[in-house]
């Protein structure tokens, strides 16, 4: 479906959509952004994958990027709070080096991997570039990211901490750096809103979900274009 398709089904979407939704969509889409993403390493906790969706919801990252290597994502529901319908979820899981995998992919879209660790020598929220595109990359609270997603990042972020505890639970870790850094994009001249045919993709995208049986109207607007 080329983008003046993609155009005319999401006009003929608006149809059936209310006035309070439309204007809702328009509020949400401004602030959604893809300079930051967040990749994360094989969660296994429903609870925590969860909470990091809501966290993406709220601060306005629209895509979220998971490894299944050797943990299932699962979301809790009563968690996410219906999160995940205004997301992006792109999964890796059909290869052995499923990190490398999502790495290059990042990489070839101009991301930056940037791996979450305690190290000290590591940038803070506070003092990481955020001229070029940034995918933070987040493990499990067992055993933190694994040996290749360490060693094949190309910058490292630390959370500063101060008591006795290692480190902070995956969606406080989450939460703590994407609202740090997606306050930092708003309050910068970095160009880091969607574009045009990004914001026509996922308001088409909503759409869908929002409308009952979209799948029948769709096949219904095809069938008259084409007649």
């Amino acid at each position: 479906m080329d983008i003046n398709q993609k155009k005319a089904l999401l006009n003929f979407f608006q149809e059936f959509i209310t006035p309070e939704r439309k204007k809702l969509f328009k509020q949400v889409l401004q602030q959604r952004t893809r300079h930051i993403t967040i990749l994360l390493e094989d969660i296994y906790q429903p609870h925590n994958a969860s909470a990091v969706l809501r966290t993406c919801d709220l601060t306005g990252v629209q895509d979220v990027h998971i490894i299944e290597t050797r943990n299932e994502y699962n979301v809790n529901p009563d968690v996410a709070l219906g999160s995940s319908k205004w997301l992006n979820l792109v999964k890796y899981n059909q290869k052995e080096h499923n990190t490398l995998n999502a790495y290059n992919k990042l990489r070839k879209r101009g991301y930056r991997i940037v791996a979450t660790t305690p190290n000290k020598n590591a940038y803070t929220p506070e003092t990481i570039p955020l001229e070029g595109k940034v995918a933070l990359v987040f493990g499990t609270e067992l055993n933190g990211l694994t040996d290749e997603a360490m060693d094949h990042a190309d910058e490292y972020l630390r959370i500063p901490m101060y008591g006795f505890t290692e480190s902070f639970n995956i969606s406080v870790s989450a939460a703590l750096v994407l609202y740090a850094l997606t306050s930092r994009l708003r309050n910068s001249e970095i160009s880091w809103q969607l574009d045009s045919d990004e914001r026509t993709d996922i308001l088409l995208e909503w759409s869908r979900r929002s409308i009952k049986k979209s799948d029948a109207l769709e096949r219904q607007f095809f069938r008259s274009l084409n007649s």
